[in-house]
């Protein structure tokens, strides 16, 4: 985990703003491992605000841990339902079952300036432990469904591109390539 900033502006969430971790980034593409109960009540609080300040600062719906360099299977996500924020803390989810389908366009905070049309599941069930380790079973629709099985994605060492045709994946690999050249 690399700092990059530790004040926080008026207003922000406590924690420290990261690194976001970039495509091409062994940690991005690793199976993510299961945080161990313990660990929970110990070490998630902290983890839980760096990312929470981290996301908002980059201006995202969703963070899981390896986009802060972390190979554990926790994510933050904050969908905004009828215009009121609704902040959802997984830990070591799973998606438990899925129905419909939807194309909508998406992106990803870890491929800064790419956003590519994809289908995925309209409506997606996921069993996980909340920040305090109680179990969860949460039902995602539209853009929370999305982003559900994007974060989930993360915590299996898929990114989006990864899901898109083939030809579309070819394209995207070029435009990344371009892209690269501005990241920092």
């Amino acid at each position: 985990m690399e700092k990059v900033e530790d004040k926080q502006p008026e207003g922000r969430a406590e924690g420290k703003i990261l690194r976001i971790t970039k495509h091409g980034e062994k940690v991005l593409r690793q199976r993510c491992k299961t945080v161990p109960f313990e660990q929970i009540t110990k070490l998630l609080p902290e983890i839980l605000e760096d990312m929470w300040a981290t996301m908002r600062a980059a201006n995202g719906v969703g963070l899981a841990a390896p986009q802060i360099g972390l190979p554990l299977r926790l994510a933050v996500i904050d969908v905004k339902p009828g215009g009121k924020s609704k902040r959802w803390v997984l830990i070591n989810p799973e998606i438990v079952e899925k129905s419909g389908a939807e194309e909508s366009e998406e992106g990803c905070l870890s491929i800064p300036g790419l956003y590519a049309k994809l289908r995925r599941s309209s409506r997606v069930k996921v069993k996980a432990l909340n920040e305090h380790g109680l179990p969860v079973e949460i039902t995602g629709l539209g853009l929370f469904a999305r982003a559900l099985q994007h974060e989930t994605d993360h915590l299996n060492g898929k990114l989006f591109v990864d899901r898109l045709p083939l030809l579309m994946r070819w394209k995207a690999s070029r435009i990344i390539r371009q892209l690269k050249k501005n990241w920092t």
